[in-house]
């Protein structure tokens, strides 16, 4: 497996949480896009008005992806990994 995503609920109403992994080594270009956007159209996701999500810190491709398909997207670094906040629907 080269990526994967869990999404869940959390206890904040209108907002999901994520955590996408890739695996290290060499993987094809587009796969942490791709995996934004499986999270991004997942019904849990999709019917949800705020998303964060955490991922690789050094990927931004997965970043990128997410400023594309979201707004008001807030990042912050964490260790390892950077944590995405990001205002999910509408044309903006």
């Amino acid at each position: 497996m080269l990526a994967e995503a869990h999404v869940e609920r959390t206890d904040r109403p209108g907002t999901v949480h994520s955590d996408l992994h890739l695996e290290a080594g060499p993987i094809p270009s587009d796969t942490g896009a791709r995996l934004v956007d499986a999270v991004l159209d997942d019904p849990d996701v999709s019917g949800a008005e705020r998303l964060v999500a955490t991922m690789p810190l050094g990927n931004t491709t997965m970043l990128e992806r997410v400023r594309q398909r979201a707004r008001d997207v807030e990042v912050r670094a964490a260790g390892a990994t950077k944590i995405v906040e990001a205002r999910l629907g509408g044309d903006g």
